[in-house]
């Protein structure tokens, strides 16, 4: 009796290789083109197989993948940029080095590029706009493959910045740029609403402690926190800035909470922070002036934050804040660099490469 093999169906079935001994009909592929042409796809479709498999269908990825057990193909990132004269390094820039978020976003950085045979070379801009532009300069003159960049923004590095995106892919994170690129970030404006209707359906409406203007998300979040307060029927407040224009934000929420706690009208009120950093500085004005924070009836004050920095657990009394996910933005944004990688394609990016990722509430006892 001789058994019928089943047939596979038209999606799964591929250009069959030679065997030993047939005539070769064609050389196995050995470039991501020819591949491409084997498996009958366009090049992005397969290029994102290697880089963002979770992005394509479960049909498209099993085609893929049996079109590799048959042809043994594998991709060579590094190959291509041989070509293109460029390095197997990929640069990151971040704006405060000893800040851990951008501490864990950069780790996660480093090891996938890792994976993929990349080497990770890290550069601060220190909040400062001319070390931004010398940074990628630096970058520049080491032919890097592409950049993941948490930018500053304004007409000096942001102009370096978009200048270079014309050569080689730039992914944006956690800030976004001032003009269309490829981004991977939280979404200010759905992480805002969540924590101001948390706060609201709590206790009292939020006040609001902003940024210094470091970056885009400065006004980002305090748009976010207006649009959210108005959409709750109360007026926005916000509790004024001391003069700074740096990274230490947690002096800024010292000196902006102090000055308001010493003006009075304290009791039973509510501040959301823009960040945590700005709330630490909070809790210590509180703190030093005799006020008890917390969600409790004997409590004078409600503190809040954004980010769930990795200190907010631990802060006296632990922080109620919005949680971000650091591995998520950064394999996010390493996907999208690889992608164009294998792509060669630098250009800045359309809409399918702006990734606002959600966040949640995480209520903890100091609101």
């Amino acid at each position: 009796m001789v058994r019928s093999r089943a047939r596979l169906p038209a999606s799964d079935r591929l250009p069959r290789l030679p065997g030993k001994g047939e005539t070769e009909r064609a050389p196995p592929p050995r470039t991501m083109a020819a591949f491409a042409a084997f498996v009958g796809l366009s090049r992005p479709t397969v290029s994102r197989f290697f880089n963002d498999p979770a992005s394509l269908r479960e049909t498209t990825r099993r085609r893929i993948a049996l079109a590799v057990e048959a042809s043994g193909f594998q991709p060579n990132l590094l190959a291509a940029n041989l070509v293109r004269r460029r390095s197997n390094i990929v640069g990151i820039i971040i704006p405060d080095p000893v800040d851990p978020f951008y501490t864990a976003l950069t780790r996660r950085v480093q090891a996938i590029a890792s994976e993929a045979g990349f080497h990770a070379f890290v550069l601060s801009s220190d909040g400062d706009r001319t070390e931004e532009a010398r940074a990628v300069g630096t970058l520049a003159a080491m032919s890097v493959a592409g950049i993941i960049v948490a930018p500053l923004g304004g007409s000096e590095g942001g102009g370096a910045l978009e200048r270079m995106q014309t050569d080689i892919p730039i992914v944006y994170v956690d800030s976004p740029p001032a003009r269309p690129a490829a981004f991977v970030g939280t979404d200010n404006r759905a992480s805002f609403a969540l924590m101001v209707d948390h706060l609201c359906d709590t206790g009292t409406p939020p006040r609001f402690l902003a940024m210094p203007a470091v970056n885009a998300n400065a006004a980002s979040r305090a748009e976010a926190y207006d649009a959210a307060m108005r959409a709750r029927g109360f007026e926005p407040i916000l509790l004024p800035l001391p003069n700074a224009r740096d990274w230490d934000f947690e002096r800024v929420g010292f000196e902006a909470s102090a000055a308001w706690i010493a003006a009075g009208g304290v009791a039973g009120a509510t501040v959301l922070c823009a960040n945590d950093r700005l709330a630490f500085g909070a809790l210590a004005a509180a703190w030093q002036a005799g006020v008890r924070v917390g969600r409790a009836e004997a409590c004078d004050l409600r503190i809040a934050g954004h980010d769930d920095h990795p200190l907010s657990r631990y802060a006296c009394p632990p922080l109620t804040t919005v949680a971000q996910d650091y591995d998520e933005i950064a394999g996010r944004a390493m996907a999208i660099l690889l992608r164009r990688l294998a792509e060669e394609a630098p250009a800045a990016a359309g809409g399918e490469d702006l990734v606002l990722l959600g966040a949640r509430v995480v209520a903890r006892e100091s609101a």
